[in-house]
Formats: C-alpha cells, structure tokens, sequence
C-alpha cells in the first residue's frame, strides 16, 4: 500500500465497485474494504434491481416510491434514480451481468409497495450477481488496487478540506462491537444469546489485490501485524455501507457500525435523516445475536402469505415494509411469540425451488423444507435511508469527500426504501458522484501534509490509532445519531 493515490474509495459494494468502473483510467485507484470482498451487504441483496420498463410505468414508479417513503423524499433525486435506470441495467448487461429471461425477455417480478412488477433480478442472488461481475471488471483494471480488512479510521482534512485517510490494516474488527449492540426490536432475540462468527469470515492476512506500485509499504504477512498508514489522495468516496452493526438482529454484517455517521459528526459534515432506520419484515428466526438471514420481499410477491400461530392468515403481504413490520409485531405482542410464521407450502414446490435455490437451500440447512412447511420470520433491523448529505452529483459538504450507496443520504428513499430501489440507487449515484470528480478533477497539493498531519507538534497532527483503539468512541457517536431510528 503507498501513501499516495489519486482517489481512495472506501467501500467495495456494488456503489465502490461502479464507481470505480466510471473514474479515468489513467488515475491511480485505491478501494480498501473493512472486512474480505465477499464481507459487503450488495452480496446479500436477494431481491432484485428496479428499472423503469417504459414511459407508461413512470408515473407509478414514482408515485410507488414517494408512497413508501412517506412523502419525505426528494422528488428530484427520485426522477433522476428513476430516469437513469434504464441505461443502468444497460451498462450492468454491458458488464456481464445476467438477468432472468425468457424467450430473450425481461422477466419482471414485484415486491410490497409496488403497484406493478418491474424488478429484474438473477434467481435470489442479484446483489452477488451485480456484484461478482462488477469486481471482475474492477480486477482487470491495472490502474485499480483492492485492499482488503483495511479499515478506515480517520479522514486527513484541514477548513473543511479532505485530504486523504488513515487506515489501519490487519486490524481484527469483526465483533469489535457486537457487546455494545442495541436490541432494536424488543420482541427479538436474548440478551444472553450466544456471539456467533459471521459464516464465512476468515482472520487471515489481507494481501492487497491489482496493481500497487513500486512504492508499496511493506505489510508483515509472517505476524499480522497491524499496520496504521495516512494516505493522501486528491478526492475520497465513501461507499462504505449502513449501520446493521448497532443492532443486536440485523441483516447487515456485523461490521457495519456506521463508521461515517461517527467521523461526520467528529468532522462537522452534514448528515441527513439519520433517524429514518427500515426494519424488514421477514428474516429467519433465530434464538442468538448476529446476522439474520433474509427471506426475500419477493418470495411475498410471487405469493407467499404470513400466518398466526393457529395457521390463519393475518395481513396483506405486500404491504410497505413499515406498515408490515408494524402488523407483525403487533400480531405477536397480541399472541405472546417472538415469531410469526411465512408460507409458500401453496406454491409449486419446483417453482419455488427454481425461483429462490438459495433461500430453499439456506432454510434446509436449518431444517426448514420451506416447500412442506411454513418457517419463522421476524423483524430485524435492514436499511438506513439516512446517512451522509450529498447533493444529485454525490458531493457532501466537505470539499473532495464524496459519497454514494447507504452510507450516503440523497433523499430518494425518504422515510422508508421501496423494495428493490436500493441498488439502483447506490449505481445512480456512483455513477454520478465518479463523473462529476472526471469533469472537475482539480489535483491537490499535497506538499504541506506529511508534516501538517504527521508531525505531532503541528495543530493538524493525527495521532496514530488502529480501529480497536476508535471502535467504542465511533459506535457511541454513531449510535447517539441514530438513536430515534432504533426502534423502527
């Protein structure tokens, strides 16, 4: 890792990975992700992907949209998400990725909110999808490196300025919060319930990916050893995820903790809606904390119906997700369960295998035939509308510091996301916030820095500190922002 690149993207999402793709390929490119590639929310996403399908659709797009959100959104951000999604999934095809067809055509499906289908997706996997093919592209791109478990721990900025970051490499950040989580739904979960590894998490060394340059800081791969580094850079974009690491039962990875709602507020950036916090209604029931696994608001649009605990019906599936959230945890403070129960036992049990293979084989492992019987699902925490403040090209209020994806807050979700908008947003905006850095791109001087933020008699010194050392201050500070929101 050097200590200069042109522009350092926090994040390797699906808004990281996009605008990467859409910066100029003769600047030099970092992406540094907190945790490993596959260790980011866009990979989670089961549903699918928004698109307007033709002029006649527009209207009710937008109108489904302002719905779910209340009416709190920012009517120009959500014309513009809705107009660029057409040439979006263009440059997502362009890109490799693969969407269900049939007989060579779209094959649209539709989740709660929404008064017509027009969600494109690839089986129950199209984050993974969108995801996987955007990181192909970014890797063979000579001018891009990744670093993985590199986690940021500070911004470089002098008069509302950003000049680069520190990070701390190697550092051990999963569970470096999980004994701070709040419970955001008193009806789930136990105080006492056991702390569960993420699957899928390894504590290995984290050598970088792509080019680095001859310049590189050495990384101790024999002992781990943490490595704390300031780099400069011209612009930063946070495309770094949401804040399911607060709470308790979420279906963001654990590490999520809302890092730039803490550095904001220690910076004096501006937030926006940082109480508007979306519960999703149906996540698999378990007894112990930690990442609950998602079934999909489209296993609801392709039929599936919620029971009581006697096997009857109880609500309209296909309900915003506040207003269903709010049906199931009435339905079980009237019953006294921590649960209530989802069931496609009436749909073609191949359909429903074809149609969700991962949902099916997730559920079975936990000894669930979803196509016998009805599985338990509850609310957990799943998406933060607010974030970051940033303007229709992804700038914040801090001159060269971008942002894009749930980290960031544009307006267009308003009180609460309509199902499947959510990354066609982070693309939009990505796309937008990497093209306006093109148009405008103004180097830095960098001359003054070392010393300025490097040397501890200087009044800009930045102490050097791992994650650990900050985790607890950051997670108190994002947690007294988010607070309002906690509860759904």
């Amino acid at each position: 890792m050097k200590k200069k690149y042109d522009i350092v993207i926090v994040g390797n999402g699906v808004a990281g990975l996009f605008a990467a793709l859409h910066l100029p390929k003769d600047k030099e490119i970092a992406i540094i992700t907190k945790g490993s590639m596959e260790e980011c929310d866009s990979y989670l996403a089961q549903g699918g992907i928004c698109v307007l399908k033709n002029e006649d659709d527009y209207a009710s797009f937008f109108e489904d949209t302002m719905r779910a959100g209340h009416y709190k959104n920012d009517r120009a951000a959500v014309e513009l998400m809705i107009r660029s999604s057409q040439d979006i999934i263009k440059e997502l095809i362009d890109f490799g990725v693969e969407f269900e067809r049939k007989q060579g055509e779209f094959t649209y499906t539709k989740e709660g909110a929404h008064t017509a289908s027009r969600i494109l997706h690839h089986e129950d996997l199209t984050g993974k999808e969108i995801t996987s093919k955007l990181l192909a592209r970014v890797e063979e791109r000579d001018n891009i490196s990744i670093f993985e478990h590199t986690t940021m721990v500070d911004i470089l900025e002098k008069d509302n300025e950003c000049f680069g970051v520190m990070v701390s490499r190697n550092d051990d950040v999963h569970g470096a919060c999980d004994g701070l989580a709040i419970d955001g739904n008193s009806h789930v979960g136990d105080d006492n319930s056991i702390k569960a590894k993420p699957a899928g998490v390894e504590q290995d060394n984290a050598p970088a990916q792509g080019n680095s340059g001859d310049e590189d800081i050495a990384l101790d791969s024999a002992d781990s050893n943490i490595e704390i580094v300031k780099i400069y850079s011209d612009y930063v974009i946070w495309a770094c995820g949401g804040v399911g690491g607060l709470y308790k039962h979420s279906t963001n990875f654990r590490h999520l903790t809302g890092d730039t709602v803490a550095l904001s507020v220690k910076h004096n950036i501006e937030l926006k809606d940082v109480n508007y916090v979306q519960l999703h209604p149906t996540t698999l029931f378990a007894k112990i904390t930690g990442r609950r696994f998602l079934i999909s608001e489209s296993v609801r649009g392709e039929g599936a119906i919620l029971l009581d605990k006697d096997g009857n019906r109880f609500v309209d599936e296909l309900l915003p997700r506040d207003r269903l959230t709010e049906k199931i945890k009435e339905q079980m403070a009237r019953e006294g369960t921590d649960h209530v129960r989802l069931s496609v036992t009436h749909l073609d049990a191949d359909e429903v295998k074809k149609r969700f293979p991962n949902i099916y084989k997730t559920c079975l492992e936990q000894g669930y035939d979803i196509t016998k019987e009805p599985i338990p699902v509850v609310p957990a925490q799943h998406y933060f509308m607010g974030g970051v403040k940033v303007d229709l090209d992804g700038r914040t209020s801090m001159q060269r510091l971008y942002a894009a994806g749930e980290t960031a807050c544009n307006g267009v979700h308003g009180a609460n996301r309509l199902a499947s908008n959510s990354l066609l947003e982070s693309l939009v905006w990505a796309k937008r916030g990497a093209e306006d850095i093109s148009k405008n791109y103004v180097s830095a001087d960098h001359s003054w820095c070392e010393e300025y933020f490097e040397k501890e008699s200087s009044e800009g010194y930045v102490p050097d500190k791992t994650y650990v050392e900050t985790a607890e201050e950051y997670f108190y500070a994002a947690r007294e922002k988010v607070r309002p929101g906690f509860n759904g």
